[in-house]
């Protein structure tokens, strides 16, 4: 039987960075998997926020843009492109979706930032923009999974939004409730410990 045949998806949860991942990209990233499966994945890193403001590149969406109100860089990937990721609460079935909205986990969901605001303004509880992603090969994601690079965690709907995106690699595993609450008080360099 082949590995890819059993690839069960992780969209909708968050990789976390371990203290061992080398990749300075992924640095204590907290990414938001947006779609995996045998073909592949994509997500977004929540916590690398730019000094880029919205309004600076995409105007219209400025006013749905949430604190801090800036782009945050997605991953090393097609940095030119631009993501929205929104949360409408409470959620919304497929025939209820608002227009300019695909769900991909629960109340998470993908902006088509080529549709007219307006349309979303009233359903959109925060929006976060994203300069870039971070995609992985078919099964490579997988690789690193084994060797230790990420932890794999459920998301809330809350860490699309985080007000504070530089806490939040220490807040997602400060949440849980095994051994990786401890991992939150890992030092930023050990070699100071």
């Amino acid at each position: 039987m082949s590995g890819m045949t059993e690839v069960s998806s992780l969209t909708g949860r968050l990789l976390v960075a371990t203290p061992a991942l080398a990749d300075p990209n992924f640095d204590r990233a907290v990414v938001l998997l947006l779609d995996h499966d045998e073909e592949g994945s994509l997500g977004v890193v929540l916590n690398r926020p730019t000094p880029v403001v919205v309004g600076d590149i995409l105007e219209g969406w400025a006013d749905l843009a949430g604190e801090p109100g800036v782009v945050f860089q997605g991953g090393p990937v097609s940095l030119d492109s631009a993501l929205g990721v929104a949360v409408i609460p409470g959620g919304t079935n497929g025939e209820h979706a608002p227009l300019g909205w695909r769900r991909v986990y629960g109340a998470i969901g993908l902006v088509d930032l080529e549709a007219p605001p307006e349309l979303l303004a009233a359903a959109v509880g925060s929006l976060r923009i994203f300069a870039g992603y971070a995609g992985w090969g078919p099964g490579q994601l997988e690789d690193e999974l084994v060797e230790g690079a990420w932890y794999v965690v459920e998301s809330e709907p809350g860490d699309v939004s985080s007000p504070a995106p530089e806490r939040l690699w220490r807040e997602v595993l400060r949440r849980q409730r095994n051994e990786l609450a401890m991992v939150a008080t890992y030092p930023d360099d050990p070699s100071l410990n």
